[in-house]
């Protein structure tokens, strides 16, 4: 209705006056409605055989990694998923939430430790990966758009990582402004060293430390912590652009893809909330509901009481409320 689309203009403007939340035109991570696909014949599909191999050779390890799982201790099942958690908080509150959408402010320490988090995930390093994601939010779903949904569920899961980029996707990707990224000196420092980084923290310390600390064997320790837990986090990162983007409900906007996914917002520890996080990308919690099914946003709020986070951004509950009513699909 109007009277709900001009009380949303009124808060999302009030926000912006308070300096928490940036106008559209100054966000990159705003969707572009301008943007149009060329017209005429798709670019050809070029595959990535290095990456094809690279993955497949990854996912088989990881696969063999589940039959390894009994013989591992319960030292090195629980390393295991301490190294998944930092992995995945390394990608959705560092490369995600602070560096991609700069929803809160982290003091060095904090952004250090995310940075190294980041590398212990090994999904490209943050700049790479703050810049296509928010490619990703302002094409959502075109040519332009990295991992786009329309292109099925296969090529936005995995199958975009095996073929060369659209055209469109570098185009835009080299015009966004990324200021903020070259200048912190964490993520410049990180991409500097990044194979370095990737093959210490994803690869060596998940490995030597069960080995070392608790006599574990370096077959198991390569293949359960290591193998799988990197496997485990890739995909439940991929999910994200793929699940998220296809199945469950749209509360907030029913005009776009993105969706609500309880599956999803689970493994990637609270970041399927992806109907309202499209709808509301600068919003440091990426949901409504706080903390619930949501350990990102959980790790973000005691980083805040310690001190080492801060100005975390959040839609108000009025502003919420208009755009359910109206653009949500009534299923909330």
């Amino acid at each position: 209705t109007r009277s709900a689309e001009a009380l949303e203009n009124k808060q999302q403007q009030r926000k912006s006056s308070n300096g928490d939340v940036l106008p559209e035109s100054a966000r990159e991570d705003a969707f572009d409605h301008t943007y149009k696909e060329k017209e005429g014949p798709k670019p050809p599909r070029i595959i990535v055989w290095k990456n094809v191999i690279l993955m497949t050779l990854l996912h088989i390890g990881a696969l063999y990694g589940v039959f390894v799982v009994p013989s591992a201790s319960r030292l090195t099942l629980l390393w295991s998923v301490l190294c998944f958690l930092i992995s995945a908080l390394g990608v959705t509150a560092g490369a995600h939430r602070l560096w991609s959408h700069r929803s809160y402010k982290a003091t060095l320490p904090l952004r250090i430790f995310l940075s190294v988090a980041n590398s212990m995930a090994f999904q490209n390093d943050i700049f790479e990966w703050a810049r296509d994601h928010r490619v990703h939010h302002k094409y959502s779903e075109t040519d332009a758009d990295p991992h786009n949904a329309v292109r099925g569920f296969f090529f936005s899961h995995i199958g975009w990582l095996l073929v060369r980029k659209h055209p469109d996707v570098i185009e835009k990707g080299r015009k966004l402004e990324l200021t903020d990224l070259l200048t912190d000196k964490v993520v410049m420092f990180q991409r500097k060293y990044y194979k370095l980084s990737v093959l210490v923290m994803c690869f060596i310390i998940p490995t030597i430390v069960p080995w070392y600390l608790w006599g574990e064997s370096l077959w198991v320790a390569y293949f359960v912590p290591t193998l799988l837990r990197y496997t485990l986090v890739l995909n439940a990162t991929w999910l994200v652009n793929s699940a998220a983007h296809m199945w469950g409900n749209r509360p907030y906007d029913k005009n776009i893809n993105p969706r609500e996914n309880k599956f999803v917002t689970f493994s990637a520890i609270g970041e399927g909330f992806h109907n309202y996080h499209h709808t509301f990308p600068y919003d440091y919690a990426t949901s409504e509901f706080g903390c619930k099914l949501n350990l990102t946003t959980c790790f973000i709020d005691f980083m805040c009481f310690l001190g080492l986070a801060k100005d975390c951004k959040k839609v108000s509950r009025e502003l919420v409320l208009a755009r359910i009513q109206r653009t949500g699909d009534r299923s909330g």
